[in-house]
Order: C-alpha cells, then structure tokens, then sequence
C-alpha cells in the first residue's frame, strides 16, 4: 500500500494535544465544563478541523465565555517560529463557537496547530492552548488517499455511556489513522432525547449522561446547539475530532424524524410546541453551521449550503449531497413526473455539472440516504416513503425519476469511478445495480456502500427495489429492531485509494476496527 505514513501524529496524541487536552476537557462527563472563572478563556469542547484542501482548512473551537479566536501553525511539535491566524471574536451571537480558515498551507504536509482564546479586552490573557494536527490534501496520486465513513450517532435514546467507555468506535477509527473521516448524516438525534437509564433485554441497565437540553425534542436554537454539545461531552469524539479533519452532511435527525420542506406537524404530535418544520429546520440549521467546520456554511459564505466538492488530489473527489432541504413531501412516490425529486432541480443540475468537471480518478458521491433500499416514513401513520425507492421494481417513479436522469447522464457523459456511501438504515451492506437486472436499463453497472450506526439503534436490512437492479452482496443486520450498541452492530467503512495503481477498496468494519467485508474496484473500469 502506497498510502504515506503520518510519522509525529500518534505522538501528538501522547504529547502536546494529551498534555493541553488534559487541562481543557470537562471534569466530568455528565455536565457542561465547569472551569474557574479567572478572566482567562477555556476550550473545553475541544478542536475539530474541516473541509481541508491541498492548501487550506478550517479550525473550529468553542469557548465558554467571550474570546478572540487565534489558531498558531507550525511544520513541528515543539511550536518554533508559529503561524499565526487572527480568528473571529466568539460571542452569544454563535454560542461562543468560531472557525478560522488557515490558508497558504504546505500540500501533503503534517500541519500541528494550536488554538488559543484570547480575552477581548486584554489580548495578552489567554486560556491553556488546545492542540491537534492533521495533513492537507497532498497534490501527488502516488500519496494515495485513505477515509472513512459512517453516520447515525446518540439516536434511539442510546447516548454517552460512561460504562462502557463513551462512543469507543472513534478510537477504532483513529488507529486506522484516516486522511478525513465523512459523516453521512444524523449527527445528532435532534428529535430523540436521552434519559439517564435504558433497559437492556438481557435485564441489565444502560446508563446515559444526560443533559438539560436532551431532556426533550429540541425546539429552541438554544436546544439545538445543546444537542450539538451532547456529543462533544465524549472524550473518544474529542480526541479523534482533534487528529482527523470532517467532512460533515446533515440528514432528518438533526431537525426531526423523516422531515420535509414545508411539513407542518400535526397537533397529536404533543411533544412540539413549534409545529413549523420549516421553522426547526431553520434554527437546527444555524446550530448546524456554527458546530461543524463547513467551508460553505461559515458566516458570509456566499453558497450559503451543505452540498458541495471537495477536491481530495488527482485521485479523489468528494460530492456532498444534501438529499433534505430540497426534497418534496414524502408521499407514496408513485408520480409518473417530479422534476424535484429529493435533490431538487438546482442541485440536481449542479451535481452533473460538477460530475462533469471532475478529472479525479475516483468520484465518491456522498449521500446522506441510499438508492436502493426502500426506507418507508410511518410518521404519523402515513403509508409514504422516507428515500428514492418505494418498493416498486418496475419503471422509476417519483424520487427515482431524478435518479434515473443522474445515472443516464452518467453513463452519456461517459464519467466512470463513481461509487455511491450513504448510511441513514442502522446496518451495513454492499450493493451492486446492473442493468441485466434493472428495470431502467441506460446506465452503466456502478457500486452503493452503506455503514452506519456510530453510536444508536441498530435494525433489521432494508427491503431492496429494484428499478436500479441491485444485488446485496454482503449485509449485516439484526433481525431486532433497535437493537442497542451493547448488543454491537455498531459499523464504519473505509475506503483505500492506492496512489500507485489507482485501485479503490472498500472495507465495512465492525467498532472494533473487525474487517466484515472486501472489494476492490479497478480505476477506469466500467461495471465492476
């Protein structure tokens, strides 16, 4: 394998981010930081880097009181001759949270940084340093690139256990030691609060940290940006956030379950008080942009959006995909036209433009939903589908109109590495769509990879449909429905692109870093 070594990082780990980590993280899980209030700013949420390119990246940093954000670089530990970045000021007016984009960076370089918070009307007092690193995109295919991927974290009650060491999957993930890690979605479970104690089958007890703002669905910003900070009570997620750069997408349950533009929630519904989706979205989208390093989100991006490329070098492109804020009701998706669809027509047309564009080897389409697998919304009792397919294996209908318009373009534009990673179902599979098997043929035979959950409920597999032609060539699921993280079925999958002979393998993972499944995918290849 020609992916490069990383020789410093792990000992970042037991030198200066442990040392500065130590002074900084909460004292104890089960609330917020309580620090002694001496003037001096503290970093007790941790350090996340995002959206790094071959050279630039954001720096995100909370702290708990009013402060000048300062981000120093250096090519070393030891901090000799630093850069320095001048951060926004953190305030109320973002919850105290800020990003500084650090720019001119070396391409495939190891960059150590430190964040420092300084008091707005003495600069010369700051609070203890928080450090991390990270590489930058390197701009030579011989590097090679390695990422992981998965999504679904603290959903169906099951939160923070101290018992069993917190969300320890983000350990397994760090000893792979991974170019970025993408979230496919459902980051928080905005709608899902979490009690101190949950039953466990076998009649033991789970116990959760808990906080004031998951006590209830979040309806405030206020209970937004709380359900945000629930995660970051981990110490595993803060180290992990620490050393590997994010790629971050949202789906339903950072607003609500199975949510739509323009849905209004119905009065049986007796734990909103706010019945505007619109309006949820709208405040859990602010949270959203303030607690994640998300180039097109930060405060004057002009996008203003979640989907967007991320040029990862000659091997690598990443496409984002926001399959939410632009989708139509769910409904039972049998309509013979639907020029939304779940993407919308705007992004629809970007995707095809960018796809177009790509000269990468290998264009990983990130989306926060899969295409085959029939996801049904029972909410409220109405018999609608939640994804693309809705169980007919016929002509495409509905959402799969859009996607069949995707894969046609594809296929004429003559566009080849495209695989598909999406999370969202609660279990891991492999599915390949052939047109010997579809119904919709004028596409070219293509790969969809699913992993998922970090830290929630695990379910049963998903029923495939297949227009598309799939076949699950490999699955592992319960045969429970929400089967705790005690229980495992906890996943994540990593994705290795060899920089010298270009092949990509897929590998879907236990939490414990266990190796469940195999494939790799030969560049320039069509129907692999």
């Amino acid at each position: 394998m020609s992916h490069r070594p990383f020789p410093g990082r792990r000992s970042v780990l037991r030198g200066s981010l442990a040392a500065s980590a130590a002074l900084t993280l909460p004292v104890g899980l089960g609330a917020a930081p309580a620090f002694a209030r001496s003037g001096r700013p503290q970093a007790g949420w941790g350090v996340q880097t995002g959206d790094v390119t071959t050279d630039s990246g954001l720096v995100w940093v909370r702290s708990d009181r009013p402060a000048r954000m300062i981000v120093e670089t250096s090519a070393t530990e030891s901090f000799r001759n630093p850069r320095r970045f001048h951060g926004p000021l953190l305030d109320a007016g973002t919850d105290f949270t800020g990003t500084t984009r650090l720019h001119g960076l070396p391409s495939g370089e190891q960059i150590h940084y430190r964040v420092l918070l300084a008091d707005p009307d003495d600069p010369r007092r700051t609070g203890e340093p928080v450090a991390g690193a990270f590489r930058t995109v390197s701009r030579h295919r011989r590097d090679g690139v390695r990422f992981l991927w998965s999504g679904d974290l603290a959903g169906q009650g099951w939160g923070i256990n101290p018992d069993r060491g917190g969300y320890r999957i983000y350990d397994a993930m760090a000893g792979l030691d991974p170019d970025f890690f993408l979230c496919s979605g459902d980051n928080i479970y905005a709608d899902g609060p979490i009690s101190a104690t949950q039953a466990l089958p076998d009649g033991s007890t789970w116990r959760n940290v808990t906080t004031e703002e998951k006590a209830k669905v979040a309806e405030t910003l206020a209970e937004f940006r709380g359900n945000f900070r629930y995660n970051l009570l981990d110490d595993n997620l803060r180290r992990f956030n620490a050393r590997v750069p994010s790629v971050i997408q949202w789906d339903d349950h950072e607003v609500r379950n199975n949510w739509y533009p323009g849905e209004v929630i119905a009065a049986t519904d007796t734990r909103y008080t706010e019945k505007s989706v619109d309006v949820l979205a709208a405040r859990a989208r602010r949270a959203f942009g303030e607690y994640f390093p998300i180039s097109t989100l930060r405060p004057g991006a002009k996008e203003g959006r979640v989907h967007r490329v991320l040029r990862q070098g000659p091997l690598l492109d990443v496409f984002v995909l926001d399959m939410r804020t632009y989708r139509n009701a769910n409904s039972p998706d049998g309509q013979t036209v639907d020029p939304q669809g779940i993407l919308g027509r705007e992004q629809l047309q970007w995707l095809k433009r960018e796809l177009s564009r790509s000269r990468a080897v290998w264009k990983v389409i990130a989306a926060d939903m899969p295409i085959g697998l029939v996801v049904p919304d029972t909410t409220e009792g109405r018999p609608n589908f939640e994804a693309v397919a809705q169980g007919d294996p016929g002509a495409p209908l509905g959402r799969e109109l859009q996607i069949a318009e995707l894969l046609r373009f594809i296929k004429h534009r003559r566009i080849t590495g495209t695989v598909w990673l999406t999370a969202d179902v609660h279990h891991t599979s492999a599915q390949h769509y052939q047109p010997s098997r579809a119904a919709f043929t004028d596409f070219e035979p293509f790969w969809e990879f699913v992993s998922g959950p970090l830290n929630a409920g695990a379910f049963p597999a998903s029923a495939l449909d297949g227009t598309f032609g799939p076949e699950r060539v490999f699955v592992k699921a319960p045969t429970a429905s929400n089967v705790s993280p005690a229980g495992g079925y906890q996943f994540f999958g990593e994705v290795d692109i060899d920089g010298g002979s270009g092949e990509l393998t897929v590998r879907l993972r236990e939490q414990d870093g266990t190796v469940l499944f195999t494939k790799s995918l030969q560049p320039g290849r069509v129907g692999q």
